[in-house]
Protein backbone atom coordinates (compact mmCIF):
# COMPACT_ATOMS: atom_id res chain seq x y z
CA UNK A 1 0.00 0.00 0.00
CA UNK A 2 1.41 3.67 -0.71
CA UNK A 3 1.52 5.86 2.00
CA UNK A 4 -0.57 8.45 -0.28
CA UNK A 5 -3.57 5.47 0.12
CA UNK A 6 -2.60 5.40 4.46
CA UNK A 7 -2.54 8.41 5.63
CA UNK A 8 -5.86 9.90 4.53
CA UNK A 9 -7.25 12.69 6.04
CA UNK A 10 -9.51 10.62 9.16
CA UNK A 11 -6.07 9.05 9.92
CA UNK A 12 -4.11 12.98 10.09
CA UNK A 13 -7.49 13.48 12.38
CA UNK A 14 -6.36 10.58 14.54
CA UNK A 15 -2.96 12.30 15.53
CA UNK A 16 -4.04 14.30 18.57
CA UNK A 17 -2.53 15.29 21.50
CA UNK A 18 -3.01 12.12 23.29
CA UNK A 19 0.16 10.05 20.91
CA UNK A 20 1.66 13.72 19.81
CA UNK A 21 4.78 12.75 21.64
CA UNK A 22 5.04 9.33 20.62
CA UNK A 23 4.67 10.18 17.20
CA UNK A 24 7.63 8.71 14.84
CA UNK A 25 6.87 11.69 12.88
CA UNK A 26 7.54 15.29 13.04
CA UNK A 27 4.64 16.59 14.13
CA UNK A 28 3.42 19.77 14.86
CA UNK A 29 -0.02 21.67 15.60
CA UNK A 30 -0.98 25.13 14.66
CA UNK A 31 -4.09 27.16 15.81
CA UNK A 32 -6.39 28.03 12.52
CA UNK A 33 -4.14 30.40 11.53
CA UNK A 34 -2.04 28.74 11.04
CA UNK A 35 0.31 29.80 13.88
CA UNK A 36 2.22 26.94 15.56
CA UNK A 37 1.52 26.02 18.86
CA UNK A 38 3.22 23.02 19.43
CA UNK A 39 6.32 20.66 17.87
CA UNK A 40 7.10 17.11 18.93
CA UNK A 41 10.66 15.93 19.71
CA UNK A 42 10.96 14.30 16.39
CA UNK A 43 9.97 17.75 14.66
CA UNK A 44 13.18 19.46 16.75
CA UNK A 45 15.14 16.83 15.71
CA UNK A 46 14.54 16.22 11.75
CA UNK A 47 14.72 20.08 11.64
CA UNK A 48 17.50 21.49 14.00
CA UNK A 49 18.07 24.39 11.48
CA UNK A 50 14.63 26.03 12.16
CA UNK A 51 15.07 26.28 17.01
CA UNK A 52 12.05 27.64 18.27
CA UNK A 53 9.19 27.95 16.34
CA UNK A 54 6.55 28.51 18.52
CA UNK A 55 3.82 31.61 17.39
CA UNK A 56 5.99 31.11 14.04
CA UNK A 57 3.66 30.95 10.56
CA UNK A 58 4.15 27.52 9.36
CA UNK A 59 4.23 28.25 5.61
CA UNK A 60 6.62 30.38 6.72
CA UNK A 61 8.40 27.87 7.91
CA UNK A 62 8.10 25.47 4.98
CA UNK A 63 9.68 27.95 3.19
CA UNK A 64 12.79 28.44 5.79
CA UNK A 65 13.00 24.72 5.01
CA UNK A 66 13.31 25.13 1.52
CA UNK A 67 10.24 23.84 -0.04
CA UNK A 68 9.43 25.35 -2.85
CA UNK A 69 6.53 28.37 -3.29
CA UNK A 70 4.83 25.76 -5.44
CA UNK A 71 4.44 23.28 -2.86
CA UNK A 72 4.16 25.98 -0.23
CA UNK A 73 1.39 27.55 -2.41
CA UNK A 74 -0.28 24.17 -2.34
CA UNK A 75 -0.51 23.55 1.12
CA UNK A 76 -2.26 26.72 2.05
CA UNK A 77 -4.48 26.33 -0.99
CA UNK A 78 -5.77 22.65 0.16
CA UNK A 79 -5.66 23.51 3.51
CA UNK A 80 -8.27 26.03 3.05
CA UNK A 81 -10.38 24.93 0.12
CA UNK A 82 -10.42 21.41 1.59
CA UNK A 83 -9.50 21.31 5.44
CA UNK A 84 -6.44 19.20 4.51
CA UNK A 85 -3.46 18.54 2.45
CA UNK A 86 -1.18 16.01 1.37
CA UNK A 87 2.15 16.19 -0.46
CA UNK A 88 3.80 12.74 -1.43
CA UNK A 89 7.03 14.07 -2.12
CA UNK A 90 8.94 17.49 -0.19
CA UNK A 91 12.96 17.90 -0.86
CA UNK A 92 14.23 19.11 2.16
CA UNK A 93 18.19 19.57 2.29
CA UNK A 94 19.81 19.17 5.73
CA UNK A 95 22.81 19.30 6.37
CA UNK A 96 24.00 18.99 2.91
CA UNK A 97 22.38 16.02 2.29
CA UNK A 98 19.03 15.58 0.68
CA UNK A 99 16.36 14.06 2.26
CA UNK A 100 12.65 13.06 0.49
CA UNK A 101 9.33 13.94 3.28
CA UNK A 102 5.77 13.54 3.29
CA UNK A 103 3.52 16.10 4.00
CA UNK A 104 0.37 15.52 5.43
CA UNK A 105 -2.20 17.74 7.36
CA UNK A 106 -5.55 18.55 8.35
CA UNK A 107 -7.87 20.92 10.15
CA UNK A 108 -9.57 19.40 13.63
CA UNK A 109 -12.61 20.87 14.99
CA UNK A 110 -13.81 19.29 18.57
CA UNK A 111 -16.77 20.82 20.21
CA UNK A 112 -15.83 18.68 23.59
CA UNK A 113 -12.95 19.73 23.37
CA UNK A 114 -11.81 22.94 21.86
CA UNK A 115 -7.73 23.07 22.32
CA UNK A 116 -7.90 20.48 19.82
CA UNK A 117 -9.43 22.97 17.37
CA UNK A 118 -6.57 23.96 14.57
CA UNK A 119 -4.13 22.52 12.00
CA UNK A 120 -2.01 19.40 13.09
CA UNK A 121 0.34 17.21 11.04
CA UNK A 122 3.00 15.72 10.57
CA UNK A 123 6.39 15.11 8.17
CA UNK A 124 7.22 11.76 7.32
CA UNK A 125 10.66 10.92 6.24
CA UNK A 126 10.79 8.57 2.82
CA UNK A 127 13.90 8.99 2.16
CA UNK A 128 14.58 5.12 1.94
CA UNK A 129 11.47 4.68 0.46
CA UNK A 130 12.21 7.03 -2.67
CA UNK A 131 15.49 5.77 -2.93
CA UNK A 132 14.07 2.22 -3.48
CA UNK A 133 11.68 3.77 -5.12
CA UNK A 134 14.16 5.91 -7.79
CA UNK A 135 16.59 2.37 -7.79
CA UNK A 136 13.29 0.54 -9.27
CA UNK A 137 12.55 2.69 -11.74
CA UNK A 138 16.54 2.98 -12.76
CA UNK A 139 16.24 -1.11 -13.43
CA UNK A 140 12.41 -0.76 -15.39
CA UNK A 141 14.40 1.87 -17.30
CA UNK A 142 17.35 -0.34 -17.83
CA UNK A 143 15.16 -3.31 -18.54
CA UNK A 144 13.45 -1.24 -21.49
CA UNK A 145 16.91 0.05 -22.89
CA UNK A 146 18.00 -3.44 -22.90
CA UNK A 147 15.08 -4.85 -24.49
CA UNK A 148 15.38 -1.91 -26.97
CA UNK A 149 19.03 -3.18 -27.59
CA UNK A 150 18.15 -6.43 -27.90
CA UNK A 151 15.18 -5.97 -30.53
CA UNK A 152 17.96 -3.38 -32.33
CA UNK A 153 20.54 -6.45 -32.19
CA UNK A 154 18.14 -8.50 -33.37
CA UNK A 155 17.23 -6.31 -36.35
CA UNK A 156 20.86 -6.11 -37.15
CA UNK A 157 21.36 -9.69 -36.99
CA UNK A 158 18.07 -10.46 -38.78
CA UNK A 159 19.68 -7.80 -41.77
CA UNK A 160 22.99 -9.34 -41.61
CA UNK A 161 21.23 -13.14 -42.39
CA UNK A 162 19.27 -11.54 -45.26
CA UNK A 163 22.57 -10.15 -46.61
CA UNK A 164 24.26 -13.25 -45.75
CA UNK A 165 21.85 -15.42 -47.33
CA UNK A 166 23.13 -13.76 -50.65
CA UNK A 167 26.81 -15.22 -49.83
CA UNK A 168 25.24 -19.07 -49.16
CA UNK A 169 22.94 -21.28 -51.13
CA UNK A 170 20.34 -21.22 -50.06
CA UNK A 171 20.33 -25.19 -48.92
CA UNK A 172 23.43 -24.22 -46.97
CA UNK A 173 21.78 -21.14 -45.21
CA UNK A 174 18.63 -23.01 -44.05
CA UNK A 175 20.89 -25.64 -42.24
CA UNK A 176 22.80 -22.78 -40.53
CA UNK A 177 20.21 -20.81 -39.35
CA UNK A 178 17.22 -22.67 -39.31
CA UNK A 179 16.05 -24.26 -35.86
CA UNK A 180 14.39 -26.77 -37.63
CA UNK A 181 17.27 -27.76 -40.02
CA UNK A 182 19.96 -30.57 -39.78
CA UNK A 183 22.99 -29.35 -38.39
CA UNK A 184 26.17 -29.50 -41.26
CA UNK A 185 28.29 -31.70 -40.53
CA UNK A 186 31.84 -30.85 -40.22
CA UNK A 187 33.21 -33.21 -42.54
CA UNK A 188 31.38 -36.06 -44.78
CA UNK A 189 32.23 -38.15 -47.47
CA UNK A 190 29.61 -38.41 -50.27
CA UNK A 191 28.82 -39.25 -53.96
CA UNK A 192 28.67 -36.09 -55.24
CA UNK A 193 27.69 -34.64 -58.97
CA UNK A 194 30.08 -31.62 -59.53
CA UNK A 195 29.25 -29.41 -62.31
CA UNK A 196 31.80 -26.70 -63.96
CA UNK A 197 30.98 -23.92 -66.39
CA UNK A 198 32.42 -21.08 -67.50
CA UNK A 199 32.38 -18.12 -70.84
CA UNK A 200 34.37 -19.21 -74.09
CA UNK A 201 37.15 -16.52 -73.89
CA UNK A 202 36.14 -14.41 -71.39
CA UNK A 203 39.05 -12.52 -71.06
CA UNK A 204 38.82 -10.94 -74.78
CA UNK A 205 35.16 -9.80 -73.31
CA UNK A 206 36.59 -8.26 -70.34
CA UNK A 207 39.15 -6.29 -72.28
CA UNK A 208 36.95 -5.06 -74.90
CA UNK A 209 33.85 -3.95 -72.78
CA UNK A 210 33.51 -1.42 -70.67
CA UNK A 211 33.42 -2.24 -66.53
CA UNK A 212 30.27 -0.70 -66.57
CA UNK A 213 28.51 -3.02 -68.86
CA UNK A 214 30.72 -6.18 -68.38
CA UNK A 215 29.27 -6.03 -65.06
CA UNK A 216 25.64 -5.57 -66.39
CA UNK A 217 26.69 -8.89 -68.56
CA UNK A 218 28.15 -10.92 -65.84
CA UNK A 219 25.36 -9.96 -62.67
CA UNK A 220 22.82 -10.99 -65.86
CA UNK A 221 24.63 -14.26 -66.18
CA UNK A 222 25.49 -15.36 -63.04
CA UNK A 223 21.90 -14.38 -62.05
CA UNK A 224 20.30 -16.66 -64.35
CA UNK A 225 22.19 -19.07 -63.62
CA UNK A 226 22.00 -19.17 -60.60
CA UNK A 227 18.06 -19.05 -60.33
CA UNK A 228 18.63 -22.11 -62.71
CA UNK A 229 20.71 -23.81 -60.60
CA UNK A 230 18.69 -23.38 -57.42
CA UNK A 231 15.54 -23.95 -59.13
CA UNK A 232 17.36 -27.66 -60.16
CA UNK A 233 17.96 -28.59 -56.58
CA UNK A 234 21.84 -27.69 -56.55
CA UNK A 235 24.18 -26.25 -54.21
CA UNK A 236 26.11 -23.39 -55.38
CA UNK A 237 29.47 -23.65 -53.99
CA UNK A 238 31.12 -20.40 -55.58
CA UNK A 239 31.68 -18.12 -58.26
CA UNK A 240 35.26 -17.58 -59.54
CA UNK A 241 34.87 -14.76 -61.79
CA UNK A 242 32.47 -16.32 -64.62
CA UNK A 243 33.11 -19.81 -63.68
CA UNK A 244 30.11 -21.42 -61.78
CA UNK A 245 30.43 -24.49 -59.28
CA UNK A 246 27.50 -26.48 -58.69
CA UNK A 247 26.93 -29.80 -56.75
CA UNK A 248 24.03 -31.80 -56.27
CA UNK A 249 23.94 -34.65 -53.11
CA UNK A 250 24.74 -32.44 -50.74
CA UNK A 251 23.13 -31.17 -48.18
CA UNK A 252 20.20 -33.25 -49.49
CA UNK A 253 19.85 -35.93 -51.66
CA UNK A 254 17.11 -37.92 -53.85
CA UNK A 255 19.80 -40.19 -54.67
CA UNK A 256 22.70 -40.29 -56.83
CA UNK A 257 20.79 -41.16 -59.96
CA UNK A 258 18.20 -38.32 -59.34
CA UNK A 259 20.79 -36.40 -58.81
CA UNK A 260 22.90 -36.60 -61.90
CA UNK A 261 20.32 -36.11 -64.00
CA UNK A 262 18.93 -32.82 -62.33
CA UNK A 263 22.55 -31.89 -63.02
CA UNK A 264 22.13 -32.78 -66.60
CA UNK A 265 18.67 -30.90 -66.77
CA UNK A 266 20.39 -28.04 -64.99
CA UNK A 267 23.24 -27.65 -67.79
CA UNK A 268 20.75 -28.00 -71.05
CA UNK A 269 18.51 -25.46 -69.48
CA UNK A 270 21.44 -23.10 -68.80
CA UNK A 271 22.97 -23.81 -72.47
CA UNK A 272 19.35 -22.91 -74.02
CA UNK A 273 19.18 -20.07 -71.55
CA UNK A 274 22.41 -18.18 -72.91
CA UNK A 275 20.96 -18.62 -76.04
CA UNK A 276 18.09 -16.45 -75.11
CA UNK A 277 20.52 -13.71 -73.57
CA UNK A 278 22.61 -13.38 -76.60
CA UNK A 279 19.85 -10.71 -77.88
CA UNK A 280 20.20 -8.95 -74.98
CA UNK A 281 23.78 -8.92 -74.59
CA UNK A 282 24.48 -8.20 -78.21
CA UNK A 283 22.66 -4.42 -77.41
CA UNK A 284 25.04 -4.26 -74.90
CA UNK A 285 27.66 -4.01 -76.87
CA UNK A 286 29.33 -7.32 -77.52
CA UNK A 287 30.42 -7.95 -80.58
CA UNK A 288 31.53 -11.58 -80.84
CA UNK A 289 29.05 -14.27 -79.65
CA UNK A 290 29.01 -15.75 -76.26
CA UNK A 291 29.05 -19.12 -75.34
CA UNK A 292 29.46 -21.50 -72.28
CA UNK A 293 31.40 -24.97 -72.09
CA UNK A 294 30.29 -27.12 -69.23
CA UNK A 295 32.04 -30.12 -67.47
CA UNK A 296 30.19 -33.04 -65.23
CA UNK A 297 31.87 -35.71 -63.20
CA UNK A 298 30.28 -37.77 -60.27
CA UNK A 299 32.09 -39.50 -57.45
CA UNK A 300 32.90 -39.58 -53.73
CA UNK A 301 34.09 -36.36 -52.43
CA UNK A 302 34.75 -34.72 -48.97
CA UNK A 303 32.20 -32.23 -48.35
CA UNK A 304 32.47 -29.78 -45.61
CA UNK A 305 33.46 -26.79 -43.55
CA UNK A 306 37.45 -26.00 -44.84
CA UNK A 307 39.17 -22.60 -43.67
CA UNK A 308 40.50 -20.98 -40.88
CA UNK A 309 39.02 -19.90 -37.72
CA UNK A 310 38.41 -16.28 -39.32
CA UNK A 311 36.78 -17.42 -42.08
CA UNK A 312 35.32 -20.58 -43.24
CA UNK A 313 34.01 -21.99 -46.58
CA UNK A 314 31.83 -24.53 -47.15
CA UNK A 315 32.93 -26.79 -49.84
CA UNK A 316 33.16 -29.93 -51.93
CA UNK A 317 37.50 -31.76 -52.12
CA UNK A 318 38.20 -34.57 -54.46
CA UNK A 319 38.84 -35.80 -57.90
CA UNK A 320 35.41 -35.58 -59.51
CA UNK A 321 36.04 -31.84 -58.45
CA UNK A 322 38.95 -31.80 -60.33
CA UNK A 323 37.65 -33.65 -63.52
CA UNK A 324 34.95 -31.75 -63.42
CA UNK A 325 37.43 -28.96 -64.06
CA UNK A 326 39.25 -30.45 -66.97
CA UNK A 327 35.81 -31.86 -68.58
CA UNK A 328 34.99 -28.94 -68.70
CA UNK A 329 38.25 -27.19 -70.34
CA UNK A 330 37.87 -29.67 -73.00
CA UNK A 331 34.95 -28.82 -73.86
CA UNK A 332 33.68 -26.93 -77.18
CA UNK A 333 31.52 -24.24 -77.04
CA UNK A 334 27.87 -24.78 -76.28
CA UNK A 335 28.75 -28.09 -75.18
CA UNK A 336 27.96 -30.59 -71.82
CA UNK A 337 30.84 -33.34 -71.64
CA UNK A 338 29.97 -35.93 -68.23
CA UNK A 339 32.66 -38.49 -67.26
CA UNK A 340 31.91 -42.40 -67.58
CA UNK A 341 30.33 -42.45 -63.99
CA UNK A 342 27.60 -39.71 -64.37
CA UNK A 343 26.91 -41.23 -68.23
CA UNK A 344 25.81 -44.74 -66.23
CA UNK A 345 23.48 -42.75 -63.92
CA UNK A 346 21.93 -41.37 -66.86
CA UNK A 347 22.18 -43.16 -69.77
CA UNK A 348 18.41 -44.68 -69.85
CA UNK A 349 16.92 -41.03 -69.95
CA UNK A 350 19.52 -38.71 -71.72
CA UNK A 351 21.43 -39.14 -74.99
CA UNK A 352 25.04 -39.17 -74.79
CA UNK A 353 27.97 -39.86 -77.48
CA UNK A 354 31.01 -40.75 -76.71
CA UNK A 355 33.49 -37.78 -77.16
CA UNK A 356 37.46 -39.18 -76.14
CA UNK A 357 38.91 -40.55 -73.59
CA UNK A 358 42.28 -38.89 -71.84
CA UNK A 359 44.26 -40.10 -68.47
CA UNK A 360 44.11 -36.56 -66.39
CA UNK A 361 46.68 -35.71 -64.20
CA UNK A 362 46.28 -37.78 -60.84
CA UNK A 363 44.94 -40.16 -62.10
CA UNK A 364 45.89 -43.83 -63.04
CA UNK A 365 43.65 -45.02 -65.73
CA UNK A 366 41.70 -43.65 -69.13
CA UNK A 367 38.76 -41.41 -68.34
CA UNK A 368 35.67 -41.78 -70.97
CA UNK A 369 34.61 -38.62 -71.86
CA UNK A 370 30.61 -38.23 -73.03
CA UNK A 371 29.21 -35.55 -74.97
CA UNK A 372 25.46 -35.16 -73.76
CA UNK A 373 23.23 -34.19 -76.46
CA UNK A 374 20.17 -34.09 -75.00
CA UNK A 375 16.83 -36.33 -72.96
CA UNK A 376 15.83 -39.49 -75.01
CA UNK A 377 12.27 -38.71 -73.91
CA UNK A 378 10.00 -36.21 -71.99
CA UNK A 379 8.11 -39.68 -70.64
CA UNK A 380 11.24 -39.75 -68.05
CA UNK A 381 12.14 -36.05 -67.69
CA UNK A 382 11.34 -33.02 -68.62
CA UNK A 383 13.02 -29.53 -68.91
CA UNK A 384 11.22 -26.97 -65.70
CA UNK A 385 10.30 -24.76 -68.74
CA UNK A 386 8.03 -27.60 -70.15
CA UNK A 387 7.20 -28.47 -66.25
CA UNK A 388 5.26 -25.34 -66.30
CA UNK A 389 3.17 -27.16 -68.48
CA UNK A 390 1.35 -28.66 -65.13
CA UNK A 391 -0.85 -25.79 -63.79
CA UNK A 392 1.38 -25.38 -60.63
CA UNK A 393 3.36 -22.33 -61.48
CA UNK A 394 4.41 -20.40 -65.13
CA UNK A 395 7.45 -18.14 -64.08
CA UNK A 396 8.75 -15.61 -67.04
CA UNK A 397 11.78 -13.71 -67.35
CA UNK A 398 11.88 -10.77 -69.01
CA UNK A 399 15.31 -8.79 -69.58
CA UNK A 400 14.14 -6.45 -71.98
CA UNK A 401 11.43 -5.32 -73.83
CA UNK A 402 12.15 -7.51 -77.15
CA UNK A 403 11.75 -10.28 -74.86
CA UNK A 404 8.02 -9.63 -73.81
CA UNK A 405 6.78 -11.22 -77.40
CA UNK A 406 9.06 -14.56 -76.91
CA UNK A 407 7.38 -14.59 -73.46
CA UNK A 408 3.48 -13.93 -74.85
CA UNK A 409 4.45 -16.58 -77.62
CA UNK A 410 5.65 -19.06 -74.45
CA UNK A 411 2.46 -18.67 -72.63
CA UNK A 412 0.04 -18.98 -75.82
CA UNK A 413 1.87 -22.23 -76.27
CA UNK A 414 1.23 -23.52 -72.49
CA UNK A 415 -2.41 -21.86 -72.91
CA UNK A 416 -2.90 -24.60 -76.34
CA UNK A 417 -1.39 -27.44 -74.52
CA UNK A 418 -3.86 -26.95 -71.29
CA UNK A 419 -6.81 -26.67 -73.43
CA UNK A 420 -5.64 -29.65 -75.83
CA UNK A 421 -5.09 -31.82 -71.95
CA UNK A 422 -8.35 -30.71 -71.10
CA UNK A 423 -9.91 -31.89 -74.40
CA UNK A 424 -8.43 -35.23 -73.82
CA UNK A 425 -9.34 -35.46 -70.37
CA UNK A 426 -12.78 -34.60 -70.55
Amino acid sequence: MKIEDFFNQQNVIELSFFNFENAITAAYFARENLEIVRVNDNFRKFFPVLGNVSNAYFPDVLTQLGVSVEQVEQFVRDINDKGWVLIPKVPINIDGNEKIFSLLSTRTRNDSFSYLNGVQGQFVDRTEEWALRREREELLEQKIRDRELIEEKTKQLENLATRLAKYLSPQIYQSIFSNEGKTIEKHARKNLTIFLSDIVKFTDLTDTLEPEKLAQIINSYLSEMSAIALESGGTIDKFIGDAVLVFFGDPESEGEREDALKCVEMSLRMKQRVKELKKHWKKLGVVNEISIRMGIATGYCTVGNFGSDLRLDYTVLGSPVNLAARLESMAEPNTILIDENTKNLIEEDVECKEFDSFIPKGFSRAIQVYKVNDFISSKHRTQRRKLSHTGERVEINVLDSSDIHAAMKELREIQEYLEEQFKENK
